[in-house]
């Protein structure tokens, strides 16, 4: 029986073999046929590769973040409205980085909670500590885990706040400049979007972009008031508002803004110059007071030892 059933086998190997060839022939053949005719639709074209593009992310894009969405999924069920859409509007305040949203950031702050609280357990048996420092450690740590992610987004909406506020006059004095040369507003904006970058340019992009789908200018300017949340901005969009709306002058409303923008940049430089004292107190007292108290009095103090108590001799 094993004479009849071994070239059975080895017919069937090498058919299976043959089926599969064939079928993988088949499939090429037809992914040939399919970047011909795109070639001669289209020109000469690259069909990129789905598994080779995914295989040359990161592994921290392919596992690590689809683990924190996981967490974010979590973290949004267990998270109330009211806080989501706070975190909503430190991200918009932060200029809405890419690739982020309430979700991560909430995610984020579930892994750094946990993570802290892990580390803080650690710390605990290491160092053998008990009572209410064994039992307060991990809590504060897992405090500050949790803190972090919202902390670095306020501070990055600070910084963009701050660096709005700053290339807020000199774009003024553009904006100014080329309306007086007799450009359009929206002109005048799209010149400012060339020529200035940083977060205000975004913005101003941003405005043009939704006056072009069709969106009134008041409306943009009141939504860019928001996104920013800058008082001298502020002022600037109510004062282009008025004129827009009673039909006053844009180019009298952008000099006098321009003027005032650069009085409050004086302002605000006066006031800094006036806090650097007190920032160099305590550099002062705790640095440099003592090293030159050291140099100036270390020779006479030693010279006293030597003469009235024989120290050193």
């Amino acid at each position: 029986m094993s004479s009849v059933f071994m070239p059975i086998a080895l017919i069937a190997t090498f058919g299976s073999v043959l089926v599969v060839g064939l079928s993988v022939e088949s499939a090429r053949r037809v992914r040939r046929q399919t970047d011909q005719l795109l070639q001669t639709q289209v020109g000469d074209v690259t069909i990129p590769d789905q598994r080779e593009q995914e295989l040359a992310r990161p592994a921290v894009e392919r596992i690590v973040l689809p683990l924190i969405g996981a967490f974010g999924t979590i973290g949004k069920r267990i998270t109330p409205a009211e806080t989501r859409n706070r975190l909503q509007r430190k991200l918009m305040l932060a200029g809405s980085p890419a690739g982020w949203d309430a979700e991560k950031v909430v995610a984020f702050k579930v892994v750094g909670t946990a993570s802290m609280l892990l580390i803080g357990f650690l710390l605990v048996k290491a160092a053998h500590l008990h009572g209410i420092v064994g039992t307060g450690l991990p809590i504060l740590m897992a405090l500050v885990g949790y803190a972090m992610p919202g902390a670095w987004l306020g501070q990055a909406g600070g910084n963009r706040q701050e660096q709005i506020r700053r290339a807020l006059p000199d774009t003024m004095d553009l904006l100014t400049i080329s309306v007086e040369a007799g450009l359009g507003f929206d002109a005048a904006l799209a010149q400012v979007v060339r020529n200035v970058p940083g977060p205000l340019s975004e913005e101003i992009s941003r405005l043009l972009q939704e006056m072009q789908l069709g969106m009134s200018r008041v409306d943009g300017f009141r939504k860019l008031a928001d996104r920013t949340n800058v008082d001298e901005l502020r002022g600037f969009v109510l004062a282009m508002i008025q004129a827009d709306i009673f039909g006053v002058s844009i180019a009298g409303v952008l000099r006098s803004q321009a003027k005032d923008l650069r009085i409050k940049r004086r302002q605000r430089a006066e006031k800094k110059a006036m806090t650097s004292p007190l920032k160099l107190l305590f550099p002062l007292i705790f640095c440099v007071l003592p090293a030159l108290f050291v140099v100036v009095l270390g020779p006479g103090a030693i010279r006293i030892m030597h003469n009235f108590f024989g120290i050193g001799k």
